[in-house]
């Protein structure tokens, strides 16, 4: 990773590093291979590349896995396919990976024992010979709302609340299943399940009777456990088609029903001015994974291109006086239909190469629109739009009105510059080929057409000027958004200056003190972690960090000593045996063991003899540590 000046900053966004490869004189690109990445909770981006070398292997069969925060380690997986990785996809907990390829494989590759360069190849499923167009996980019914409205509120269940929303199956007692779903070139729906005991149930089924080439897909979920599928032939002349599916097992057999839903066409088609101006569709894309009723749309040629954001709404359908007269009910409740109606798009713009949308799952409600607008709170409320001349806009998702752009060594220049005045280079230039954003939306990875791989930071105000209790006050909701749903919040730390660390970390433990019991409970590894990487950023507080790591040690060694102990009987309503311990020893100040122990029931700490062999050297640790802190607290109450 190469930390580079920044090259052509405007509106909040700016350089962090570029990642490059090494460099190899016989190694080349193959420009009309697709590149795509994936970005995980856990901030782990896969990527693929479009490298091959003649004297090593070809790269562009291979999953390359980065650490955000350690970019330096570049892990690359043998993938194992035989065609071109079409689609990477991570799951919710960051712990899996999809990929999808040119011939149908998939496959689905797991963490082993939570190293980030340790990953097997577990299951799979395959389409023969029919390449991967769009992929993506069942839902697993989780889904939160950030309120921007309420980040003043004390309780977290107000700031962040639960979202009514099925997943696409469950199993018995309303556990999700999980699995994922995949849509080919050919125009088939494939879904495979995970069963509890490791079998894989899988189903393939045509999206509609009539099948047609499916040149761009998309997947997202309604609130009732359904799927929705878009799909283009690449054609803008053609309707943007969707398409419901539904999933259900059937005699221990994985069964889809699919069914047509209202299509689309263009804006930009329609008009008689720019008929045939945009002859392709060029990216398809839902606007978030659960909302399947907001989609955006990209029509390029040669040298341009125009978006365009379309929802779906119901509408109530126009009757006849003739029918209101002969049936009177329907003249009292008027027919609804749903239909796609254009929200927004852009004016002719350069030619897009690549799209990322936000993840984080904020509000669109009028009243929280408004407050972010009031507050300069941006993210999530941002899409990403990289062009082919290498510049990258961050537009509103509804409006796609203008947030930020970033222009990149390729394309450095002023805004109002004339385009007669652009100096020509030789060649094509340097451009992202994939993106994606990270969970907060405050840093975007980019893969470029070099297979560089460049981390931008976004400001959380698109670059407008705030007080110093507001930036903290946008901070410090994102970090308990992190810690409520435990993503990684490396990406938040790029925005934190050194001035800001002590009021963050006081500000967090302040939010923290005014959760209920259990939750703190729940959050209470997650806090102590976070401060320690806050107080990283400042020499002032570095010093702190030692303690929060020493603390995390000790918290895990309690927690492995405790579950150790049961109760007598399984169903006692009482407390566990190290709880109940710790109450009465913060209660009893006497010395004598013994006199603390006849409040206990013995037969509960009680272990077999080789439990407490293999623990024998961790026992004895945390002997010799009590023993030493005993030892200096004189020294330390002396001073």
């Amino acid at each position: 990773a190469v930390p580079c000046p920044l090259r052509g900053r405007a509106g909040g966004m700016d350089l962090a590093y570029v990642c490059e490869w090494e460099k190899k004189p016989k190694s080349n690109h193959c420009p009309s291979i697709p590149l795509v990445c994936a970005w995980s909770c856990r901030n782990l981006i896969a990527f693929t590349t479009d490298l091959r070398n003649e004297e090593e292997k070809d790269l562009t069969h291979m999953v390359h896995i980065i650490d955000t925060e350690h970019p330096w380690d570049v892990y690359s997986v043998n993938s194992g396919h035989t065609e071109v990785i079409t689609c990477l996809e991570w799951d919710q907990s960051g712990s899996r990976l999809l990929s999808a390829d040119a011939d149908g494989h998939i496959k689905c590759w797991s963490m082993t024992d939570h190293l980030a360069n340790s990953w097997e190849n577990t299951v799979g499923s395959v389409v023969e010979g029919d390449p991967v167009v769009a992929l993506s996980w069942l839902h697993n019914g989780v889904k939160l709302a950030l309120h921007v409205e309420k980040s003043g509120a004390s309780n977290f269940g107000e700031k962040f609340s639960r979202v009514k929303f099925s997943p696409s199956l469950t199993l018995f007692g309303g556990k999700p299943m999980e699995g994922w779903i995949a849509v080919t070139i050919s125009g088939l729906v494939t879904v495979s399940l995970l069963k509890p005991n490791g079998q894989v149930l899988t189903a393939t089924e045509s999206l509609c009777r009539l099948r047609c080439r499916v040149a761009l897909a998309d997947v997202a979920f309604t609130g009732g456990g359904n799927i929705v599928v878009a799909t283009s032939d690449g054609s803008s002349a053609s309707p943007v088609q969707f398409y419901k599916v539904c999933v259900s097992v059937v005699n221990e057999k994985c069964k889809i029903d699919t069914e047509i839903l209202p299509s689309l066409f263009m804006r930009c088609t329609t008009d008689p001015a720019r008929k045939d101006k945009y002859p392709a569709i060029t990216h398809l894309k839902f606007l978030a994974r659960d909302m399947s009723e907001q989609v955006l749309l990209c029509a390029s040629n040669q040298n341009n291109s125009i978006v365009e954001c379309w929802s779906l709404r119901k509408e109530g359908l126009p009757v006849n006086n003739i029918f209101q007269q002969i049936s009177p009910v329907v003249g009292d409740k008027q027919p609804m239909i749903l239909k796609w109606r254009i929200l927004s798009a852009t004016n002719d713009l350069d030619r897009v190469s690549a799209v990322a949308l936000p993840k984080l799952p904020i509000s669109l409600t009028n009243t929280d629109l408004k407050v972010a607008n009031d507050t300069k709170f941006f993210p999530g409320l941002g899409l990403a739009l990289a062009f082919h001349d290498g510049s990258v806009h961050i537009v509103h998702r509804l409006s796609l009105q203008m947030m930020a752009v970033f222009y990149g060594s390729s394309s450095q220049r002023p805004v109002d510059e004339p385009a007669l005045k652009r100096p020509r280079t030789a060649g094509p230039l340097v451009h992202f080929k994939a993106m994606q954003l990270s969970w907060t939306s405050l840093a975007l990875a980019g893969v470029d057409s070099h297979g560089k791989l460049s981390m931008l930071r976004i400001s959380p105000s698109m670059g407008h000027v705030l007080d110093m209790n507001m930036s903290l006050r946008h901070l410090l909701f994102l970090l308990e958004y992190c810690m409520v749903t435990g993503y990684d919040w490396w990406d938040i730390l790029l925005h934190v200056q050194p001035s800001m660390v002590q009021n963050l970390v006081e500000k967090l433990h302040e939010e923290y003190m005014r959760q209920n019991a259990a939750l703190q409970q729940v959050l209470s590894t997650r806090i102590v972690a976070m401060k320690a990487s806050l107080c990283k950023l400042s020499s002032s507080t570095i010093a702190r960090v030692c303690d929060y790591h020493a603390k995390l040690f000790l918290i895990a060694i309690s927690c492995t000593l405790k579950s150790l102990l049961r109760p007598h009987f399984l169903n006692t309503p009482d407390k566990s045996p190290g709880d109940r311990l710790t109450e009465i020893c913060s209660k009893i100040t006497d010395v004598d063991i013994d006199k603390v122990m006849i409040n206990l029931k013995t037969e509960e700490f009680v272990l077999e003899m080789t439990t407490l062999q293999s623990l024998q050297q961790l026992i004895q640790w945390v002997g010799d540590f009590v023993l030493y802190l005993l030892a200096s607290l004189p020294n330390q109450v002396r001073p």
